[in-house]
């Protein structure tokens, strides 16, 4: 069976699990852990991606994101690959590092952020790395710390957790504390790392056939939530698919796609993909490639290679594409990868 695609979208709440390849350990002391931290510390600040809980393990590391403008599987990429090459050349060793598929379950906020907070910073005391909550106070490798303020790392929100526990910063961290303490005793919790759902069979129609008949699916293995929740989600993920899909089918891609942008900025095809750092080449290539990415599905790999530019180049250039249309005033995304051309640029609000 083929693996199911990932779903994101900005503002979704990401439970993200990263294991060893044959359950090895990925971090062998301090040095990988520190490593990690700061690889990790880099890039949700560079992409302002929001952190609520992280723990890092022997073989494992538990993150709990909120998708910005830049998507999560971008977000990995850079983390696990630069991780992985620095892990490599120091351990003199080859070969993969990390599973082939780090695992994403979308989650529905108001049931579970919390819980999610609270089994991810416990997990050091269930695997013994800490030995009781007084020792995961000071355990530098979970969010734990921070939200205790006996840590600081500016690119973890500890204020949004904390708003959840009180009005003043005394009593929400005591009372987050207290909502920890109960979590020591509780069982394990395979549903918030997807175990215990039911897959869905087939997406959004077979949902909806099954809904016909009284079957309700309570859930997809990509998603933690209600069956109205998992129902949302995949409707809209599959409404995305089918845009980008037909799309495709109308004959757009992505040489279609650089000669539109090009002609609509009046940009030479050749300027637009050599790096250029002109500031109209920048605007039509930032827009492009938001376009490529978020509306044609086009990998950020593809488009680099396209670009003649980085990944990273890539994800900077999808927000900054974002916020030009909006600036622009052109939000109707599709009409413009549809229609726009010679016959649109005079209906067009004009490029300064």
């Amino acid at each position: 069976m083929p693996r199911k695609a990932r779903i994101d979208a900005p503002g979704a709440l990401h439970h993200v699990i990263i294991r060893g390849i044959e359950k090895k350990a990925i971090f062998r002391d301090k040095r990988d852990k520190d490593n990690f931290v700061e690889r990790l510390g880099r890039v949700l600040l560079d992409t302002s991606t929001p952190c609520y809980a992280w723990a890092l393990m022997s073989n494992h590391v538990h993150l709990l994101l909120r998708t910005g403008l830049v998507p999560i599987a971008t977000i990995m990429r850079r983390l696990l690959t630069g991780y992985a090459q620095q892990f490599n050349r120091r351990h003199k060793r080859h070969g993969q590092l990390f599973q082939n598929r780090y695992k994403s379950i979308l989650c529905e906020e108001d049931p579970y952020l919390l819980e999610l907070v609270r089994y991810i910073h416990l997990n050091p005391v269930r695997a013994g790395l800490a030995k009781d909550l007084r020792q995961l106070r000071s355990y530098r490798y979970s969010g734990h710390a921070v939200i205790v303020d006996t840590m600081r790392h500016e690119w973890q929100d500890r204020d949004y957790v904390l708003g959840f526990f009180g009005k003043t910063e005394g009593q929400a961290r005591r009372n987050y504390v207290s909502f920890v303490a109960k979590g020591v005793k509780l069982a394990r919790r395979p549903d918030l790392v997807g175990g215990g759902l039911i897959r869905s069979a087939g997406g959004w129609s077979a949902l909806k056939a099954n809904r016909l008949v009284g079957i309700r699916m309570k859930g997809d293995e990509r998603i933690l939530g209600s069956g109205e929740f998992v129902e949302e989600v995949l409707e809209r993920a599959d409404e995305e698919l089918e845009q980008s899909t037909r799309l495709r089918s109308q004959g757009l891609d992505l040489e279609t796609l650089v000669v539109r942008v090009a002609d609509y900025y009046s940009i030479d095809i050749n300027d637009l993909t050599t790096g250029s750092r002109e500031r109209a080449i920048v605007r039509a290539r930032s827009v492009f490639c938001f376009l490529a990415v978020r509306k044609l599905k086009v990998s950020g790999t593809e488009v680099a290679l396209k670009m003649n530019i980085t990944q990273s180049a890539v994800s900077k250039s999808v927000i900054r594409g974002q916020s030009m249309l909006r600036e622009e005033g052109t939000e109707d995304i599709e009409k413009v990868l549809l229609e726009f051309g010679n016959h649109m640029r005079k209906s067009m609000p004009e490029v300064v």
